[in-house]
């Protein structure tokens, strides 16, 4: 009988934990879909900055940007790590902590002073119980981050690229590709890639374009916007990756519960049936002793 009780709250505490991630699976699925909303968004604003940057590009044109300069010598480098604020989402934050580490040891290795900086407090906590020392920390950008506030840092990163103050900016996150592939990667977004110092193109089909203002003008407005559209792409990536993580992980964790409570189911009954033969037993075994 004691084993029998045993199984019922087993079985109860299973379900309950079922009701819960199953709860939460829901959630995920819920986040999800309206950050992979914005994420979409946000790529076509991106694709299309970079468009009129090729327009540029096209033309018969030579012109800089104090964005597209690389450091003859990197000597300063600031490290953006984004992870979540919540646990429950499977690997999400160890890939992107353990790619991170990684490049923390390089840069030590080339004696680059770095400027590390974490948004997450699950990145946070573990950065700080592995005494690796954390520049600044955020824990306000959560699954639905604001342009504003990624605007304000934006600023400020490309206000201390162009004074001198840093020389590199790299942002380490998880990358969203499709809803079945994602993956953590360390992307350099300052100086902003494949552009080098410059841009001297000529246009292959010999179009004049026409600039009002002047071509150097639209380009002061559209390199740090492109940039600090890049940014906010990432900060959108890692918060739809991590809503798939969880959704994935609680599901997993569900469909766990669900084999757990039916293994239980199980073996209550049989210790039913066990039970109920033994008192069956006995009551024939007195009988037959009084007969």
């Amino acid at each position: 009988m004691a084993n029998r009780r045993l199984l019922v709250k087993r079985l109860k505490a299973v379900r309950n934990i079922r009701k819960i991630t199953r709860t939460m699976e829901l959630i995920a699925t819920s986040r999800f879909k309206k950050a992979m909303d914005r994420a979409t968004e946000a790529a076509e604003y991106t694709r299309k900055i970079s468009e009129i940057v090729a327009d540029l590009g096209r033309a018969n044109l030579k012109f800089s940007h104090p964005l597209l300069e690389r450091r003859a010598e990197e000597k300063r480098s600031v490290l953006l790590v984004l992870t979540a604020n919540r646990g429950l989402c499977g690997g999400y934050n160890a890939s992107i902590l353990r790619q991170s580490l990684a490049h923390i040891r390089g840069l030590n290795e080339k004696s680059i002073e770095l400027q590390l900086e974490v948004s997450g407090k699950r990145g946070i906590k573990f950065l700080n119980y592995q005494k690796v020392p954390i520049h600044a920390q955020y824990t306000t950008f959560d699954d639905q981050p604001s342009f504003a506030a990624v605007d304000e840092l934006g600023t400020r990163y490309a206000e201390d690229f162009m004074a001198g103050r840093i020389d590199r900016l790299d942002v380490a996150y998880t990358k969203f590709v499709t809803s079945s592939k994602q993956f953590a990667v360390i992307e350099t977004l300052l100086p902003i890639a494949g552009l080098g110092g410059g841009i001297e193109t000529k246009s292959e089909a010999g179009v004049d374009y026409e600039f009002l203002p002047s071509a150097q003008e639209i380009l002061a407005e559209i390199v740090p916007a492109a940039f600090r559209a890049k940014l906010f792409k990432c900060f959108l990536d890692a918060s739809v990756s991590e809503q798939i993580a969880r959704m994935v992980a609680m599901k997993g964790a569900t469909e766990n519960a669900d084999e757990m409570a039916g293994s239980l189911k199980q073996q209550y009954n049989r210790a039913r049936q066990a039970g109920i033969t033994s008192e069956l037993a006995e009551i024939i075994g007195g009988a037959a002793a009084l007969g």
